[in-house]
């Protein structure tokens, strides 16, 4: 509590994004863990599902998770009698979806990195003007480079804390990236898979 009072009010904002940073990585961790799956078996199963031409079956394999993959295969099995056209649109609007919920709050998270720094170089002119101001004030002879040396070290906990908090949402950003460009790959392979066998089984 001492070194939030000593960096002065850009630290309060600069906690508040804090916990936002870090509330919006902990559901995004959540998030992602439920939704990935290996694209590889699932399509393995369904494929030998459709070949054997048993609807239950692959109804009930889309539905054993609530992963991005297994919502894309369940629309195409709930509406496997559709002409290849329209099941084509409703893939392609189910991956765009899907992509949507893999990105939500990240522009968040990424004005959070942005902001922090900011908001610690704010602080820090701030409180080195307060110093200057003080150092200007006092009475001829009072100040000196002790006084000059503490108020400057405190002005630069807010740039500290800024950074603290900005680098490791940049690189938890730079991660969830990483893996909305898996998660995308993995449901255009499964929209291809699934048009490949509505061709080859009608």
């Amino acid at each position: 509590m001492l070194i939030i009072e000593l960096g002065g009010p850009c630290m309060y904002p600069i906690i508040a994004l804090s916990i936002v940073g870090l509330a919006v990585v902990i559901e995004r961790l959540w998030f992602y863990k439920k939704s990935w799956v290996n694209p590889g078996p699932l399509e393995r199963k369904l494929g030998e599902l459709l070949y054997k031409g048993d609807a239950e079956g692959a109804s009930r394999l889309v539905r054993e998770r609530e992963t991005s993959l297994h919502r894309l295969f369940r629309a195409a099995v709930d509406h496997w009698q559709a002409p290849p056209d329209a099941l084509k649109m409703l893939l392609e609007q189910e991956v765009r979806h899907e992509i949507y919920r893999w990105e939500k709050g990240l522009m968040l998270l990424s004005a959070v990195a942005r902001v922090e720094p900011l908001l610690g170089l704010l602080g820090t002119v701030l409180g080195i003007v307060e110093v200057f101001r003080a150092v200007a004030v006092a009475a001829e002879g009072s100040a000196n480079m002790a006084m000059l040396a503490s108020g400057i070290w405190e002005a630069l906990l807010t740039t500290v804390a800024g950074l603290v908090v900005a680098i490791p949402a940049v690189l938890c950003y730079t991660w969830f990236s990483s893996k909305i460009e898996a998660a995308e790959e993995a449901l255009c392979r499964g929209s291809d898979f699934i048009l490949r066998e509505k061709i080859l089984r009608g």
